[in-house]
């Protein structure tokens, strides 16, 4: 659900870039919320209903965010660091890294924003966040909710891991069932069986837009808390976290969007696009997990004109 999460370094969901136009303007600051300081970042303006973009996890940051910066000149785009992670503070209290502190975090900002209407748009663990927000907050002022290789039942996505584990290599295969039943899972041949995975259906494909936050780096405690130590391998506290049963009470346009090949399998998200009334779905072709910064231009492309077309049919029931 971080998405890029890899034990040895690179983050290829957390991608960003500095792909911001120099007369965009960028304005930041922080909110207080139980456990302490939040970070946020908006870029641009416009006339169009902001953008609050939340990113993967638990315990990345908003980095990748800038990807979205360009959708900025039609409206204001938001990003934030969620609390223990990149320029967020950083409690030692771990009874604050759960599903629903996190959902009152996100309440907290947007409240103190102002933010009455509002597209909200998450990816990986983001999309989690961003579903459970609208189930447990309800959609008012909310135009439109983008789930973008999302968790959505932790059953279902490790179904679908070990499914992808199947294909690779027997002796991938043999390193990590070994490592993960002797809880070596920081040996550094499972380490390299992980990268196998990774590579892919995480981060497959070249960047095409990226760029470092070096001062904001992520939190792999908090990871490890609440999902465990790899993508495929759930051992905290998500790991009964399931809202298909819910997936029917989301009234507002809905898009759900993944790569070709996602670790969150197209067929399994088109699946929980089926239980959403009237959602919209989406493939990005020959990318995994990291489709923002493998194929920038068509993720935004297709993000900008549900954008439209979500503010269209609020103004049309106005």
């Amino acid at each position: 659900m971080r998405g890029c999460f890899r034990r040895v370094a690179a983050a290829a969901l957390l991608l960003a870039c500095g792909c911001v136009a120099a007369d965009v303007p960028l304005r930041s600051g922080f909110i207080e919320v139980e456990g302490g300081p939040v970070w946020y970042e908006i870029a641009g303006s416009g006339d169009g209903v902001p953008l609050l973009t939340l990113h993967g996890g638990p315990g990345g940051t908003s980095c990748a965010a800038q990807l979205l910066f360009p959708l900025a000149d039609e409206r204001e785009v938001i990003r934030y660091d969620q609390l223990g992670s990149g320029r967020s503070g950083r409690p030692t209290d771990t009874t604050l890294w759960n599903r629903d502190r996190f959902v009152e975090e996100l309440h907290a900002l947007r409240n103190s924003l102002g933010l009455e209407r509002m597209h909200l748009q998450g990816h990986s663990w983001g999309g989690a966040l961003a579903a459970y927000y609208v189930l447990e907050k309800g959609s008012e002022g909310i135009v439109s909710l983008t789930l973008s290789s999302p968790l959505i039942s932790t059953p279902l996505w490790i179904r679908d891991a070990n499914a992808l584990r199947a294909t690779l290599d027997a002796g991938v295969q043999a390193v990590l069932d070994k490592h993960e039943a002797e809880g070596t899972t920081d040996h550094p041949d499972y380490v390299e069986a992980t990268e196998v995975f990774y590579d892919q259906f995480v981060s497959r494909g070249e960047a095409v837009e990226e760029a470092r936050c070096d001062d904001a780096p992520r939190n792999d405690l908090i990871y490890l808390q609440m999902w465990g130590p790899t993508e495929f391998f759930a051992t905290g506290t998500l790991g009964d976290f399931d809202l298909t049963p819910r997936l029917g009470d989301i009234d507002i346009p809905t898009l759900f969007v993944t790569g070709e090949f996602d670790e969150a399998r197209p067929e399994t998200i088109r699946g929980f696009a089926d239980a959403v009334p009237g959602a919209r779905f989406a493939v990005i072709p020959g990318v995994g997990h990291a489709s923002i910064g493998r194929e920038p231009d068509l993720y935004r492309s297709i993000l900008r004109e549900f954008l439209r077309a979500a503010e269209g049919a609020a103004k049309g029931g106005d």
